[in-house]
């Protein structure tokens, strides 16, 4: 295409474009309707110019000609609800192909470990010296300790925040082909391998099973599935399907965005259990079940709404009208 001979052509609509939009709300019905039209010609012109060179003006005009044909959208207490209702469990719904897998293999990595470590004495020996293994693993010690050390609101807030930056983290870096999402999955499966291997060797893997599992089943899901959604945005890098690489990796990262607000709220519900349920006086089994209901009701939030509203269409992304619109690319 000569862009020259392009532009040339259809400068005439733009500049009239722009007239239309400087009048403001003093158009009349035919004018109105003059405007989406060549707002609609104005865009796909730009789209097409875009895939030979940037025209930051026509940009700027396709900007404000799409904001006063669509108007300002506000947000509203239905567009939350919306989205923890549909949206970000559907787009849970529909990477889980992507964080079930990475679910099991990294809690068979884990396993792994604490196996090595609990049934191999000179590994317990490489970790630490004896005098420290046992303080970290007695009755009373630092692994028992760790969930009572600081008042209950004060340990959940901390916690929240240290999960929210590690699934944020998983989520943002997944970009550079998912490698780093992959070593802070392995540095959290090694924290935990340890855990249950030095417990295991000290003959209290029931008293460390009890202090996990409460609140670990559904923290360690949450981390999975922004790590298995960081993965899914490092493979858009290297085959972004049908679309071009840049409109592929818009999507995927809009729907990282929306994942990362999710699951700061589910992360927000483990820390609670994990600052006043883990370390509370409740019987073992009771601390347990709690913890297993709360993963139960996020599996089936997942499955039944969020399978329920992808099966509707739903994918977790921003409406049509509040994203840019997209040209279909010959393979």
């Amino acid at each position: 295409m000569d862009l020259d001979v392009y532009v040339t052509a259809h400068r005439t609509e733009w500049d009239r474009l722009e007239h239309l939009l400087r009048r403001g709300g003093k158009l009349t019905g035919a004018e109105a309707d003059e405007l989406v039209a060549l707002y609609q010609r104005t865009a796909t012109h730009l789209s097409l110019i875009q895939s030979s060179a940037r025209d930051p003006l026509l940009t700027q005009l396709v900007a404000r000609a799409r904001a006063t044909v669509t108007g300002t959208r506000r947000s509203s207490w239905r567009d939350a609800v919306s989205f923890l209702t549909a949206g970000f469990p559907a787009a849970v719904y529909r990477s889980r192909h992507w964080w079930i897998p990475t679910a099991v293999l990294s809690t068979l990595l884990a396993v792994i470990i604490g196996w090595w470590i609990g049934t191999h004495p000179e590994v317990q020996s490489a970790i630490g010296a004896p005098a420290e293994l046992r303080e970290m693993t007695r009755p009373g010690g630092q692994y028992e300790t760790y969930y009572s050390s600081n008042p209950a609101a004060s340990f959940a807030a901390q916690v929240w925040t240290n999960n929210a930056q590690a699934a944020a983290m998983c989520l943002v870096l997944g970009a550079f082909l998912g490698i780093p999402v992959l070593w802070i999955l392995f540095l959290n499966m090694l924290n935990v391998g340890v855990a249950i291997g030095l417990m295991s060797g000290a003959g209290r893997l029931d008293i460390m099973l009890g202090l996990l599992l409460p609140h670990g089943l559904l923290e360690l899901t949450a981390v999975f599935v922004a790590a298995g959604t960081g993965l899914k945005l490092g493979w858009t890098v290297i085959d972004p399907g049908p679309t071009t690489r840049r409109a592929a990796l818009a999507k995927q990262g809009r729907a990282a965005v929306g994942m990362a607000i999710g699951l700061a709220v589910v992360l927000f519900l483990s820390g609670l259990i994990e600052g006043f349920v883990t370390p509370s006086g409740l019987p073992t089994w009771a601390r347990i079940t709690i913890g297993i209901a709360a993963e139960l009701a996020f599996l089936v939030y997942v499955y039944v709404l969020g399978g329920r509203a992808a099966r509707a269409g739903e994918t977790g992304d921003l409406d049509d009208a509040d994203r840019s619109a997209e040209l279909p690319t010959a393979a």
